[in-house]
């Protein structure tokens, strides 16, 4: 990469480098061999007391290029740290699996708990308040109990830059955003993208518009009503490029890859801005379609709070919010379009992350974490 490039892409690089995607053979079953207690017991030293760390998924599945893929990544990096911590998984089918399969957990007698998804923030709270001795972790949800421990993240500010980027890099003058369901954890990626082109337009005197979001009509917007819907993730999309949008950024996990199809589609017309992790790495069939990604450091704040909760510290009660100071979220590297961003353009990202940072950007998004 050159200067500018290695300048752009430190931004994200902590949150991109522990985000990688998880092997597509890992069991859709609740263990992994890799880590069931049979297979870790053998490693420990005798003395050490195996600590049980066992994720309850969202809808999507365990490789589902974004949310759950990277929150399991970080519990498999968290037994690659300490052999002492065995990992496991089960997966939602449905919102309707949650409180099943957090009672399943419970029953099983983990040491902790890990709910992936803000969807499960109810589940989660009435989970807690019914076993005060369970400790509990949610991925993109506030702490709900003294034993809950809440793992959230600003990626407004990550979506800034991405709103940015496309606001300097669209031809056509119209990019376009939707998300998966209209909640919290979503909007506050399209509330950022937003905010990104509008402070773009302000500086450079430009009018770009952003199709599928207006961030003071938070009940409004455009939504597939789904995380794993391709087919919908596509017609959407080319909705999009014919009313004018070439730079999409779909906020819908594996409902987003529809995006990558019909961006690819396009013959280079079209570009999409991933979401959650580096699409290059998670979804490397689309990277010649992606300008980059806004990655959301999820696989590292999960190895952190059960390394750390297996040490013996307890932190039910307190709260993680990932940001752009401490690599929460970022911009991944450029990859394919390394050398078609202008390096001005890559100095002006690089610039407008120290602004948020410092202060001297301030974002509006409801959404944000406090």
């Amino acid at each position: 990469m050159n200067k500018q490039l290695r300048a752009a892409a430190v931004i994200g690089v902590a949150a991109l480098a522990l985000a990688a995607c998880g092997s597509k053979s890992t069991p859709a079953a609740s263990t992994s061999p890799s880590t069931s207690p049979s297979t870790a017991s053998s490693s420990p030293s005798a003395s050490a007391a195996a600590f049980n760390a066992c994720m309850v998924l969202d809808t999507g599945g365990v490789d589902d290029r974004s949310f759950n893929q990277s929150s399991w990544q970080g519990m498999t990096d968290a037994h690659t740290a300490n052999a002492n911590i065995n990992v496991s998984y089960v997966a939602s089918n449905s919102q309707n699996d949650y409180t099943p399969n957090l009672t399943a957990e419970q029953s099983k007698g983990c040491s902790t708990i890990i709910a992936v998804g803000g969807l499960m923030g109810d589940a989660v709270k009435a989970a807690a308040a019914a076993n005060a001795t369970q400790q509990y972790a949610e991925v993109d949800a506030a702490s709900s109990g003294p034993n809950v421990y809440g793992i959230q993240f600003n990626t407004a500010q990550g979506g800034f830059l991405g709103g940015y980027l496309a606001a300097g890099m669209t031809k056509t003058g119209k990019v376009a955003t939707y998300g998966g369901l209209n909640i919290p954890p979503v909007t506050i990626y399209m509330d950022g993208f937003a905010e990104g082109v509008l402070y773009y337009n302000k500086v450079k005197g430009t009018h770009v518009k952003v199709l599928g979001w207006d961030e003071s009509n938070q009940k409004g917007g455009t939504f597939a009503q789904s995380f794993t819907d391709q087919g919908k993730g596509r017609s959407i999309t080319q909705s999009f490029i014919s009313a004018g949008a070439d730079i999409i950024f779909p906020v819908a996990g594996g409902t987003g890859l529809g995006s990558g199809a019909a961006a690819q589609a396009s013959g280079g017309k079209v570009s999409v801005i991933w979401v959650d992790t580096d699409g290059c790495i998670s979804a490397p069939q689309y990277c010649s379609v992606f300008l980059t990604s806004v990655v959301k450091g999820l696989a590292s704040a999960v190895t952190k709070y059960v390394t750390t909760a297996a040490g013996g510290t307890a932190l039910g009660g307190q709260n993680f919010i990932g940001t752009l100071s401490n690599s929460g979220t970022g911009l991944a590297p450029y990859h394919d379009f390394a050398s078609k961003v202008p390096a001005a353009l890559q100095s002006e990202v690089t610039q407008v992350a120290a602004d948020i940072t410092s202060g001297k950007i301030t974002l509006t998004s409801p959404s944000q974490p406090k």
